[in-house]
């Protein structure tokens, strides 16, 4: 059985909408392409043929993975964290001695993008915030060194 993939309304969104754009706008694109170069003749020495079949089994191979994340995710709610404490989906004040805070927002590891504030659940800090409440002094060890972070607001 497969394990379930944890996304956020949104996240869940996007991929719908990049699943149903690979397999509308993108597979006749590349069919067309495919035909034109096919036209052209001797495929063994054909560069565009031999390009766009690559292009073709790496855009099946992310439909697939993009189908197969679809059927097994498990959405992230409001009402599924547990009170009081950090979960995934929470969205998470944390600060490290005198640096300024830092905002996270807990996600899967599909939709994680450090650059925005969203984390993996799975990623170091992800772990170690995981189940701990306001107030709490978390110590993480990363590839960096040790970190303490303090909670200060859980969202």
């Amino acid at each position: 059985m497969a394990e379930s993939s944890y996304l956020t309304a949104d996240g869940l969104e996007k991929l719908k909408k990049e699943l149903a754009h690979l397999k509308s706008t993108e597979r006749d694109e590349l069919s067309k392409r495919l035909r034109a170069a096919i036209q052209m003749g001797d495929l063994s020495e054909n560069a565009d043929y031999i390009q766009a079949k690559e292009e073709q089994g790496f855009l099946e191979g992310r439909i697939i993975e993009l189908e197969n994340l679809l059927n097994n995710v498990k959405i992230i709610e409001e009402k599924d964290r547990k009170n009081g404490k950090v979960d995934i989906g929470s969205i998470v004040t944390v600060q490290e001695s005198n640096y300024p805070e830092e905002t996270y927002y807990l996600v899967g590891p599909k939709e994680a993008d450090p650059n925005n504030g969203k984390i993996s659940y799975q990623s170091p800090i992800g772990k170690s915030l995981l189940n701990h409440k306001l107030g709490d002094e978390v110590s993480i060890e990363t590839p960096g060194g040790n970190l303490k972070l303090k909670i200060i607001k859980i969202e």
